[in-house]
């Protein structure tokens, strides 16, 4: 799933030293899904320090063209991957468009914003794998307009067994820059946390759901 070990660690490094993934497992962070996290990361931070996004661009065009060659347009999620994703667009010369959680209630009603035809060739650019399932409903909304999803690449990943699950469900190639694997290793190497709060990382990461009810 993660391409180049280098780039994994360089990603999570880069990541801590601008907070956006913050570890707070002594107050922990509740997720729309209702669970309870001792972590929270929040990659559209990086849209605002250039030399950050640049790294990550650069990195992310450089993957899509090792993994599949030159699509016909890069595809983002909205909202967390819809810069990250505009800029690799940009980096690889290709159209861009962007996929919403669902249609419009107005207007045109798209759900699919930007010029994109039938049998295109796509790869969908992420910010964060978490389950995947809103992930995976930009890959159900591209299909259903018979669009070529190659793959997607994302930004960082839980790594959640859930979400292998639901990737091969779809039958959608999954790749990330870095993983929570090496956030950690990153984050215990530089003394960004301390022992007692690094177990209770390891352990929320085997049953995020029900370290819910600790």
């Amino acid at each position: 799933m993660v391409l180049d070990k280098d780039t994994a660690k360089k990603t999570a490094e880069l990541l801590l030293q601008i907070n956006a993934i913050k570890l707070k497992p002594e107050n922990p962070f509740t997720w729309a899904s209702g669970w309870k996290s001792p972590i929270y990361c929040d990659n559209r931070i990086l849209l605002s320090y250039p030399a950050i996004r640049n790294y990550i661009r650069d990195e992310m065009a450089k993957q899509v063209e090792l993994l599949y060659g030159k699509p016909d347009c890069i595809v983002g999620v909205a909202t967390g991957a819809i810069g990250i994703g505009a800029l690799v667009a940009d980096k690889l010369n290709l159209p861009f468009v962007y996929v919403r959680p669902e249609p419009k209630s107005h207007g045109r009603q798209n759900q699919i914003e930007g010029h994109l035809e039938a049998y295109q060739t796509v790869v969908v650019i992420e910010d964060l794998i978490s389950t995947g399932k809103s992930s995976l409903n930009a890959v159900d909304a591209l299909r259903a307009v018979d669009a070529n999803v190659k793959g997607m690449l994302a930004i960082f990943t839980y790594g959640f067994e859930t979400a292998l699950n639901n990737f091969k469900e779809k039958n959608t190639e999954l790749h990330t820059l870095s993983s929570y694997q090496y956030l950690i290793e990153q984050a215990s190497d530089t003394g960004y946390v301390k022992e007692a709060q690094l177990n209770t990382l390891m352990e929320w990461r085997k049953d995020p759901s029900q370290w819910t009810n600790k």
